[in-house]
């Protein structure tokens, strides 16, 4: 007789495929280990040229805090750090947090990073933003005059750097509330103002909490998320 955990285990197994093959551009490497339930760490999928702190990273490299990532034209590297999980698309540099997550924040220099988030308190800093972020799903692209944010689930404190004053509570579940966030608030530009849903899918959402043993609260499948 088959066991309740197995049972369970085969289902979770074959939604996440179906989850992940219906994503397009997903590796199929990629899908078939999410899909037999493996926790993954360190540098899970690789694209083009992709460095850590400057050298060249290979598949399996271990990533630790304060360590840089960077991406070329064209190139993306999927990547787990504890229980967090990452995606940075091509010509994006950044900074992981240090050992202390609430005094040391991750670094978003330039690029498109997607990053999904275990429970806890933790920061994110761009050119012209500092994000608070709880269990949080979260899609940003910065440059020096501007970022996107995009809360996909949980929570975020938004701040314009410039202006401190600009702040702005954002909770979401499923995309309810994209940002630009900017250097700079000439008139008739608001510091922080909505924004389209662009350039990322939940597709790649599903894949990175998989990589870290959840499910996104969209899913309908996942408990309540709690932040």
């Amino acid at each position: 007789m088959e066991h309740v955990e197995d049972r369970l285990q085969r289902t979770r197994r074959a939604w996440l495929r179906r989850a992940l093959l219906a994503g397009a551009g997903l590796p199929l490497l990629l899908a078939d280990a999410l899909a037999a339930g493996k926790r993954a760490s360190g540098m899970v999928e690789l694209k083009g040229e992709v460095r850590i702190n400057g050298k060249p990273a290979r598949p399996g490299a271990a990533l630790k805090p304060g360590d840089g990532v960077t991406t070329g034209p064209g190139a993306s590297a999927v990547f787990v750090l504890g229980r967090d999980a990452f995606l940075i698309r091509e010509n994006s540099e950044m900074r992981m947090a240090g050992g202390d997550a609430l005094a040391a924040p991750l670094r978003l220099l330039t690029g498109r990073l997607l990053s999904v988030f275990g429970r806890g308190a933790r920061s994110i800093v761009t050119s012209t933003a500092t994000i608070g972020i709880r269990g949080t799903g979260i899609y940003l692209e910065a440059d020096a005059e501007r970022t996107y944010v995009c809360t996909c689930y949980g929570r975020v404190e938004l701040q314009a750097n410039s202006a401190p004053g600009a702040r702005e509570t954002v909770e979401t579940t499923h995309h309810d509330a994209p940002r630009y966030v900017y250097a700079r608030g000439d008139m008739p530009i608001k510091m922080i103002e909505a924004a389209p849903v662009i350039n990322h899918t939940d597709a790649e959402l599903v894949m990175l909490e998989a990589l870290v043993g959840r499910k996104p609260p969209f899913t309908g499948a996942a408990e309540k998320y709690k932040y």
